[in-house]
């Protein structure tokens, strides 16, 4: 069912001239110097397909005497930069502070960082800051996967009186480790877009992948799910880039990204429903695989402990006892304990397998 919480709120294409969707953002993490901020804009320039050039001016990090932008500097470089090129210029501001700045400096459209979201104090000095302003701004989502968080920040934008509001979704941080940056968590936001079909959503792909190799594939699920644009790092050299190296493109790779993105046909009926729920079970998909890798890995460390004490690889006492343990757990929960017990045994069957294989191998 549509919430209506957020009345009036206007399209992308009604922002700024030459704006549509999906909105393509893209441009350096951080601006550093004002030749490798003229020369990624005039490159970006050139593919055709850039809306808005973003680059970051302060920098919250992690660590304190480390890179933390170039400060107000660098809004002069932005302001060449749409002389130059005619192309309208974003930044990130986490404070009053920044707001006054960017908006004196003529800055088309300012994002709000995952840190910044997860403070409301931050984000009402904002929108205090903000009032009466006639400038698009766009919520990056909190550091935890929290949706009422997320809400509650445009909520607070919007309670000033802005209307060119819009969300952007740069994935969550978890403790597990995988092959990405940030999990996707790709239901929290289709549940935003289920609930507020109005506010645009565009999509990060570059925070959530962390490895250059991986955004175009991230890109690509983005539209799949007919989020509103993309926003991506793109730097002229992106291996000495002073903050997120890893992750950024090359004004060439990101032209090829975009022209190898297929996309959907907007008229095609679109079933939200089913299609987040099959959103979610991927999700869930890759979790269990990668709890089960986890396990793996503990297995072998176990099979090197048994090895040293001269143990059998299987203890029937303890499996017997992890299977009672697993089928009452099941049952609790609404599952099968029989199916529990098949999958838990398939699950031992490979780490009998992977503790025989390790203690053979260091074998004589």
């Amino acid at each position: 069912m549509e919430n209506k919480k957020f009345q009036g709120i206007i399209p992308p294409e009604k922002w700024i001239k030459d704006c549509s969707t999906p909105l393509i953002i893209a441009g350096p993490c951080s601006a550093e110097t004002e030749e490798q901020v003229m020369q990624t804009a005039h490159q970006l320039k050139n593919t055709g397909v850039v809306q808005i050039f973003r680059a970051g001016i302060w920098k919250p990090r992690t660590q304190p005497n480390t890179f933390e932008g170039v400060g107000s500097v660098g809004l002069e470089w932005l302001q060449r930069v749409k002389r130059e090129t005619g192309m309208s210029v974003a930044t990130e501001v986490g404070s009053a502070k920044h707001v006054f700045e960017a908006i004196k400096y003529g800055v088309d459209l300012l994002w709000i960082g995952a840190r910044t979201t997860s403070n409301p104090f931050a984000i009402q000095e904002i929108a205090d800051a903000l009032q009466g302003a006639d400038i698009p701004v766009l919520v990056k989502n909190p550091l935890s996967p929290d949706l009422d968080l997320w809400i509650g920040a445009i909520e607070r934008l919007h309670a000033v009186g802005l209307r060119k509001l819009g969300a952007i979704h740069r994935g969550f941080f978890s403790w597990e480790k995988t092959d990405l940056r940030n999990q996707p968590c790709w239901h929290i936001p289709l549940s935003m877009m289920r609930q507020f079909p109005d506010l645009p959503i565009i999509c990060d792909p570059s925070h959530i992948a962390g490895k250059r190799e991986l955004v175009p594939e991230i890109a690509q699920r983005a539209y799949d799910l007919r989020m509103h644009g993309l926003m991506v790092e793109t730097h002229i050299n992106p291996d000495n880039a002073w903050s997120d190296a890893r992750q950024q493109l090359t004004p060439a790779n990101f032209s090829e990204m975009i022209q190898s993105l297929v996309g959907t046909d907007s008229d095609e009926p679109y079933n939200h429903n089913l299609n987040d729920l099959r959103t979610e079970i991927d999700e869930i998909d890759e979790q269990l695989l990668g709890m089960v890798a986890r396990r793996m890995r503990t297995v072998e460390k176990i099979a090197h402990l048994k090895e040293e004490e001269k143990l059998n690889v299987i203890q029937p006492k303890r499996w017997q006892d992890v299977l009672v343990n697993v089928k009452t757990k099941a049952e609790s929960r609404g599952l099968r304990p029989t199916f529990a017990e098949g999958l838990f045994n398939a699950i031992h069957e490979e780490s009998v397998l992977l503790q025989s294989n390790i203690i053979r191998s260091n074998q004589p």
